[in-house]
């Protein structure tokens, strides 16, 4: 929309039907590059190569490197060596969303020894040889500052929102005070957790139900269930699993309120969820730990409620205030989209990602 041109190249694991082909998105250019076989360690650096040379073909003033991990560290590690060969002029970027060595995606995911080895070099080997990083939270900017990156090279672009995914808060209906969604992926808490705050907020809100959107990586949600059932609570919870994003909309206009539980872990103080930023947009109140982005977001008291890491009954006391108080709900939920709306749109933190594509400091 800035008036550059856009490809974005990757290899298509979720879509093998679709290698070798282009499409275009909104005016960028989509293109999956043809798989080659699955040879050992050959598949490797022949997708690697594929990726780098589909790459410098468009003769690009900039190459940004989503994840310095996988084929796109493996991409930015032959990139850097041909420009200090002096063979690539394009500028070269590198973006971190998530931490993935020790403490971070490599505890989560059953990874092999050697690939936890590899991942843990990659992201310090990439987060370290660029000429700019976009960073998606504050956790990870100072993480990249430890390593001796100077602070100019740094450019912090969390997840935004665009205008066509924002509600107008006004035209949010209040619900009555009895629905808490949990819209998760699950990894970043104890699903006790959960129980037990709906547990405590049904002893003081007798009606209240939880609506749980969403799918974990690891099946956690059916440890949610079996929990709920062991102590009488599955009646109380409604799971609809995986939903495609049109659907959200009507299921966030069931919430009375939400909550976005967070363990203080460095996984979670380095991410930044797209989906606190979905709820926030369509205006639903929010109980939320104050543990990495979730601080960012959120203005406590003013668009939502903070409460400590891990603290089960500050979470149920926020919830049950919150679920009896519709003028208060009413506050967070205008005040949330337009703050939201205001901070955090793309068509502004566009403009720090231009700079660091220019250069500019």
């Amino acid at each position: 929309k800035r008036g550059h041109a856009v490809t974005m190249i990757l290899p298509p694991w979720d879509f093998p039907q679709d290698a070798g082909r282009s499409l275009d998105d909104a005016g960028v250019q989509v293109e999956n590059i043809a798989l080659p076989r699955s040879w050992p360690l050959l598949f490797h650096i022949n997708t690697m190569r594929r990726l780098v040379r589909r790459a410098l073909a468009f003769q690009p003033d900039v190459i940004h490197c989503f994840k310095p991990k996988s084929y796109a560290g493996l991409s930015a590690w032959q990139l850097w060596q041909m420009k200090r060969a002096g063979l690539v002029k394009a500028r070269l970027i590198v973006d971190a969303d998530d931490w993935e060595g020790a403490g971070g995606w490599n505890d989560l995911e059953k990874y092999s020894w050697s690939q936890k080895r590899m991942f843990a070099w990659q992201e310090r080997w990439g987060l370290t040889h660029n000429d700019g990083l976009t960073v998606a939270s504050r956790t990870l900017q100072s993480i990249v500052w430890s390593m001796g990156v100077r602070r100019e090279r740094v450019t912090y672009v969390p997840n935004g929102i665009t205008e066509s995914r924002i509600q107008n808060p006004e035209s949010r209906i209040l619900t009555p005070g009895s629905c808490i969604l949990l819209y998760t992926r699950f990894f970043e808490f104890k699903v006790e957790r959960v129980i037990e705050v709906l547990r405590r907020v049904i002893e003081q809100v007798p009606e209240a139900r939880l609506l749980v959107v969403g799918k974990g990586f690891f099946g956690e949600e059916q440890r949610l269930l079996q929990l709920a059932e062991s102590i009488g609570l599955k009646d109380r919870i409604e799971y609809t699993g995986w939903v495609d994003p049109a659907a959200l909309p009507a299921l966030f206009a069931r919430a009375g309120v939400a909550i976005q539980p967070f363990d203080d872990t460095l996984i979670n103080r380095t991410k930044c969820s797209v989906k606190l930023t979905d709820l926030l947009a369509a205006g639903v109140p929010v109980v939320a730990d104050a543990v990495g982005q979730n601080t960012e977001y959120i203005r406590h008291n003013e668009t939502g409620w903070l409460v400590p890491g891990g603290d089960v009954p500050a979470m149920s006391e926020a919830v049950i205030k919150l679920l009896r108080d519709p003028d208060q709900r009413h506050r967070f939920s205008s005040h949330a989209a337009n703050d939201i709306r205001e901070r955090f749109d793309w068509n502004r933190l566009v403009e720090s990602v231009e700079q660091i594509y220019q250069g500019v400091v």
